[in-house]
């Protein structure tokens, strides 16, 4: 028994030394943090010199006039008159008027301003976040300035630290544009999507008068791309409708006509066919790239949609731009972008930004197979060479020809060789997809391009593996036909 006092007495003693330790431990950190706090800036100071800051700023924007863009309804959702006491200020915290104010960073890259916005709730949590990026959107640490204005977006911001991050996808759009030369980017506003897909929808949104009495007409040349009919319809919108062919087309009214160039699926260089007054044009480049056409001049139009899935391949980012020359328009496209997916996915912004930085880069000092360009036009020419030796040794089928044009890019003049194969079956076969499904290639018909059975599209963007076997099994349809022939004879 006294063996187990004496135990427990020694139990007790080290329990009772390591409690005072702990709490002698515990009061040095304590006072020392105390006494750092003492010295150390305030959350309330910080949020002080920001607004001071941010006065500051906004009282040299009143003298920067070129930059500053009034608006009717600025002056009635934000603040009004503000007494020194503040007993007056009107604190706005309506939800959806907040989300139409934005913080504007205009930024000058090549002579060509830049409007990148981020939303007001990204500036509740800016103290959190980063430090450098409130002295970089006051203006103190970069040559950004801050000016606030009133639904002034043309880049979507969706997520923390937006303002510093979207401008480099925009900056790689106006370096790329700018070293391929295959569209103007001086005054336009670049509106961003989840592809080239939203931005469609976004411009029928845009153009399509909201009190108008029937549905806008839209329309595009046949053959024209396979899923117009189907994303112009799918929300069975009474703003506006499919209206079939183009060059059919003789509705009086306002209408929308596509004209997508180098056209998808037959790869020829398009322009506008409807003659009439009234039209609005929007234009599909998202195959003017060297790989697949000579850059003949660069394209100046008021609505050119773009997508990186076509110039640099990589189709599961699902992020498109377009160039916009018109400030309602690009307004309201972002407007249904907000309403469609609340803006564009900032990962796939950064990582666009990235590849489009590596392929002008690259372009400006290629390596020993060039440019990303370079290299695919290589890719391209050699398959087009493959299918029509295909094609000839066939005898079953046809393909367009083009005539060569000089590439202002690649300084040299070839013929264009498009991202899809326009193919026709000669008779006596009438329906190619079914045809061709039957010998083991699928494909797509040309009823859904608008035109006949006859024709097929086939991607020529596939892997090298698929796309040798196809080449390969497309030459020798015709022997296999005749030795069947031959077999039932016998």
């Amino acid at each position: 028994m006294a063996s187990f006092f004496r135990v427990f007495s020694l139990r007790n003693l080290l329990v009772l030394s390591l409690a005072l330790n702990v709490s002698l431990i515990w009061r040095v950190l304590y006072e020392k943090e105390d006494s750092e706090a003492i010295n150390r800036p305030s959350l309330d100071n910080k949020r002080e010199a920001f607004r001071t800051d941010s006065m500051a700023s906004e009282a040299q924007a009143t003298q920067r006039t070129h930059l500053y863009i009034p608006s009717s309804s600025s002056s009635s959702s934000s603040s009004s008159t503000v007494d020194s006491n503040g007993r007056d200020r009107v604190i706005n915290l309506d939800q959806k008027v907040h989300h139409q104010q934005f913080s504007t960073i205009v930024d000058e890259v090549g002579g060509v301003k830049l409007k990148i916005a981020a939303g007001v709730g990204f500036f509740m949590l800016i103290l959190y976040w980063d430090p450098l990026l409130l002295a970089a959107v006051a203006g103190s640490t970069t040559e950004l300035k801050a000016e606030y204005v009133s639904a002034k977006v043309f880049l979507n911001v969706v997520a923390i630290r937006q303002c510093t991050r979207e401008p480099e996808f925009a900056k790689e759009i106006i370096r790329l544009h700018k070293i391929v030369g295959n569209a103007v980017t001086e005054d336009r506003y670049i509106v961003v999507g989840t592809g080239s897909t939203q931005l469609y929808q976004a411009v029928l949104y845009a153009l399509s008068p909201p009190d108008a009495a029937e549905p806008l007409s839209v329309v595009s040349a046949a053959p024209y791309y396979s899923s117009y009919p189907s994303i112009t319809d799918c929300l069975k919108s009474g703003l506006y409708k499919w209206a079939g062919d183009a060059q059919s087309f003789n509705k009086e009214g306002p209408y929308i006509e596509l004209v997508t160039s180098p056209n998808n699926p037959d790869g020829h260089v398009r322009q506008s066919v409807v003659n009439k007054s009234g039209g609005i044009l929007v234009h599909d480049l998202a195959y003017y790239w060297p790989q697949y056409s000579p850059i003949a001049a660069a394209a100046d139009h008021d609505i050119m949609l773009f997508t990186v899935s076509k110039s640099t391949g990589h189709a599961g980012m699902r992020i498109g731009w377009a160039l916009v020359k018109d400030e309602e328009v690009a307004k309201k496209m972002v407007k249904y972008v907000e309403l469609n997916t609340i803006g564009v996915s900032k990962d796939s912004q950064l990582r666009a930004a990235k590849v489009l930085q590596v392929a002008t880069d690259g372009c400006k000092y290629p390596t020993s197979e060039g440019s990303l360009f370079d290299f695919a036009a290589n890719v391209m020419e050699e398959r087009w060479k493959l299918l029509r030796a295909a094609v000839r040794q066939s005898g079953l089928f046809t393909l367009p020809e083009f005539s060569p044009g000089l590439c202002r890019f690649l300084n040299s003049s070839f013929a264009p060789r498009p991202a899809f194969a326009w193919l026709k079956c000669e008779a006596p076969i009438e329906d190619c997809e079914a045809f061709l499904r039957s010998n083991k290639i699928l494909t797509r018909g040309g009823k859904h391009f608008g035109v006949g059975p006859q024709y097929v599209r086939i991607s020529m963007l596939d892997r090298d593996e698929n796309y040798d076997v196809f080449v390969q099994r497309l030459s020798t349809i015709h022997l296999r036909q005749s030795m069947q022939v031959d077999e039932t004879v016998e």
